[in-house]
């Protein structure tokens, strides 16, 4: 029995479909596997009740002197950073650490104070001169020490991670200038 005429050129052009099927569906564009997280955090939760405490004492204590040494103007209580930022800033040390052959990256928050003539473009609101803020300072495992780095000595770490200098601090952050009422609350 003749094959068909037909069939006879088809076979070779259904073989090149089936085989670039094939390799399109294997090499499918698709996201690189996600790295782990930690649950390491799970153990370092504390409940709202419990934060509260650590608010109340701040807010009977340090509060207090921060208070009488603004003359009665009570300074920020809080900090806000938007999730989006702070997993973009955690991706950009992430990735920084990487390329430097950095171990054990982390993040240190420092207190700061905005002086009154703190640049408006290096605050999240002009108005902030002259109140306290946070900034995230990156960390890694034991670097040697840097005697000409920038920031001041009492940022050099006494713990076994230390400041890594060559990365960007992140800062700008929304504060709440409190409302003269009363300090002792928690939102």
């Amino acid at each position: 029995m003749k094959t068909p005429f037909l069939f006879k050129n088809l076979r070779p052009l259904f073989v090149v479909l089936i085989l670039s099927f094939c390799t399109l569906s294997c090499t499918r564009c698709s996201e690189p596997p996600k790295e782990p997280v930690s649950n390491s955090y799970k153990k370092k939760l504390i409940s709202y009740r419990e934060g509260r405490v650590l608010y109340d004492e701040y807010s009977k204590t340090n509060n207090i002197i921060l208070t009488r040494a603004r003359n009665g103007e009570p300074d920020s209580r809080w900090y806000w950073f938007s999730v989006e930022d702070l997993e973009g800033y955690l991706q950009y040390v992430k990735e920084t650490a990487k390329k430097q052959k950095l171990k054990n990256p982390g993040i240190r928050i420092y207190m700061g104070k905005y002086p009154m003539n703190h640049p408006k473009s290096k605050m999240a609101k002009p108005e902030y001169a002259g109140y306290q803020t946070i900034f995230l300072v990156p960390t890694a495992q034991n670097r040697k020490k840097d005697s000409t780095t920038a920031m001041s000595r009492t940022m050099k770490s006494t713990e076994e991670n230390t400041n890594v200098t060559e990365m960007e601090v992140l800062n700008m952050t929304n504060l709440a200038p409190p409302p003269k009422v009363s300090t002792v609350d928690m939102p």
